[in-house]
């Protein structure tokens, strides 16, 4: 009898933190969507919103490591000054992995369809949930 209820309570509790990573994974998937339809409006500063905004953000690209919220704006005003050189966004995931309740690694590849010649590549993301609110806390692009 007892190993029965103990069998149960390990099957409740697996379906609980299923059920927890499965939210987090939504609520991560929202994120990059609002990302990707306000990088799709030609809006950089929409986009960084799903950024921590704070001079601990790290954002490492081609050009090295930034860090600062502003620093990362800036770079992207600079790279994508206009809608040609921004293009259409599109993100494939190949895994959102939740490491903790306020901690996600999320792993992919990005998309920019342009006019002025496709570009790809891929990206490592940790987002954490500040004040309630999923952050990228830090984005590796290449």
């Amino acid at each position: 009898m007892l190993k029965n209820i103990f069998f149960l309570l390990v099957i409740l509790l697996s379906a609980n933190i299923v059920r927890c990573q499965s939210s987090a994974e939504k609520e991560i998937r929202a994120v990059l969507a609002l990302q990707d339809a306000e990088w799709n409006k030609g809006n950089v500063e929409g986009f960084m919103q799903t950024y921590w905004k704070s001079d601990s953000l790290m954002f490492i690209g081609k050009n090295g490591v930034t860090y600062g919220w502003q620093q990362t704006l800036d770079n992207y005003k600079k790279s994508y000054p206009d809608t040609a050189a921004m293009g259409h966004l599109r993100f494939e995931f190949v895994q959102i992995k939740q490491l903790s309740s306020t901690a996600c690694f999320v792993a992919g590849k990005w998309f920019l369809a342009r006019t002025i010649g496709n570009v790809n590549g891929a990206f490592t993301l940790l987002l954490r949930k500040i004040k309630g609110e999923w952050v990228i806390v830090a984005d590796h692009s290449s």
